[in-house]
């Protein structure tokens, strides 16, 4: 057993509970509204308080606390999550819970960067792509089951019982964090936080993050709306569709790992493949889903490559934030928080328009563009030693002038 196995294996079960929690109040909105006396509409801006919270509140924490060792941070933050979590348990008003929420959701990104930078401190150079892979595959078994267990937890028990449930779970991470991670103290350069934004706002940090939320919304465009899209126009049986909706999560959780060891041998090759593919399949889905046995095959390819974005991104992300990794990854978490409302809210629109069969030529649209934006920000040159630098020029760079160089790593 590696001395890497146990940090990665503590650092992926943490980020499960965490994944779990993001989604988890969707499946027991009648119980919540019926309970605090609020229609399910209201009840379901949680999950947005949840993303806001993620996307503004979880860079703000990462500066405040970018001068902690490591490891005493990720034990605090899922500390943190804990009284979140106790808060949502025990909220005797809509008001209450949304606090909860918030409180939780501030560990959230914050805790996915610290996760990150550690990761990449564990593992050798040429092991990091499958080491983030490893760790962001937490998100993919809460997805599969996480979620879904939750919510049957919630139905049976009520809807205070999974947040107690979480906030056991998250307890129990924490003294797995404090047990086997190694110790790790704060970054050496001790960044003023108007330092660590003047890195975060450098052009390819900037344009890899936008690519992180444009491409992945493309994503949630179709998956927001797959089982009403399965069920209506392929006409699957409502447990057909529960199969699929499985077999899309079980997709997600290979996806991950294999996009991880691919970039370790090429991020950008991976990253240009996965965007592509990705474009490929949504581009598919209005005409696949006429026919069950094409459906089937669309859902396992979207399945596939919905969570092959995360080791690619993340690593693009990491190649180029420098000094300041630990606010890149968290505003790169609140990126694909940023991309799933977007693309679930142009869904709704083209749903609320009589255009579900064709949310996937929208969503084939958005990866496309973040395919662009990626190829503004990797490599455009050949170069020598490296997996990422192949001997002809890559595809983005050959409409660019000869003469011009690529963006340098900070």
């Amino acid at each position: 057993m590696s001395k890497s196995f146990l940090p990665l294996a503590a650092l992926s079960a943490s980020v499960f509970v965490v994944g779990t929690a993001e989604y988890l109040i969707s499946g027991m909105l009648p119980q919540v509204g019926s309970d605090l006396g609020i229609p399910e509409g209201t009840a379901g801006q949680s999950v947005t308080a949840y993303a806001l919270g993620v996307v503004i509140g979880g860079p703000a924490i990462t500066m405040l606390t970018s001068r902690l060792p490591r490891k005493r941070l990720a034990v605090g933050l899922m500390l943190l999550f804990a009284a979140g979590s106790v808060v949502c348990a025990l909220a005797p008003s809509f008001g209450v819970l949304v606090t909860g929420r918030v409180v939780s959701s501030l560990s959230h990104a914050a805790f996915l960067a610290v996760a990150m930078v550690i990761t990449t401190g564990v593992v050798p150079p040429e092991k990091t792509g499958t080491a983030i892979a490893t760790v962001a595959s937490g998100f993919a078994v809460a997805t599969l089951l996480g979620v879904p267990l939750g919510s049957l937890l919630g139905q049976s028990a009520g809807w205070r019982a999974p947040f107690w449930a979480l906030t056991a779970l998250a307890l129990t991470a924490a003294a797995l964090l404090a047990a086997v991670l190694p110790e790790q103290p704060a970054p050496a350069t001790r960044l003023r936080p108007r330092d660590e934004l003047r890195v975060v706002t450098r052009r390819p940090v900037l344009l890899a993050i936008a690519a992180t939320a444009v491409g992945f919304s493309g994503v949630t465009t179709v998956f927001t709306y797959l089982a009403p899209l399965l069920g209506r126009v392929a006409h699957f049986s409502p447990a057909a569709v529960s199969g699929l909706l499985l077999a899309y999560g079980a997709g997600s959780v290979l996806g991950n790992p294999v996009a991880g060891r691919l970039t370790d041998k090429s991020l950008s090759a991976t990253v240009r493949g996965v965007f592509g593919s990705l474009t490929g399949v949504l581009a598919l889905v209005p005409f696949a889903v006429v026919w069950q046995p094409t459906a089937v095959l669309v859902v396992l390819g979207l399945g596939l490559l919905a969570t092959a974005t995360i080791a690619p991104l993340q690593g693009l992300i990491l190649r180029y934030a420098g000094a300041a990794p630990t606010l890149a990854v968290a505003v790169n978490a609140g990126a694909f928080n940023l991309g799933a409302a977007a693309g679930s809210a142009l869904g709704g629109v083209l749903v609320a328009a009589g255009a579900l069969r064709w949310t996937g030529l929208a969503g084939a649209f958005l990866s496309a563009a973040g395919l662009a934006l990626t190829c503004l920000v990797l490599p455009r040159a050949a170069g020598s030693g490296s997996p990422d630098r192949p001997r002809h020029a890559s595809p983005c760079s050959r409409s660019r002038s000869a003469g011009a160089s690529g963006p340098k790593p900070y």
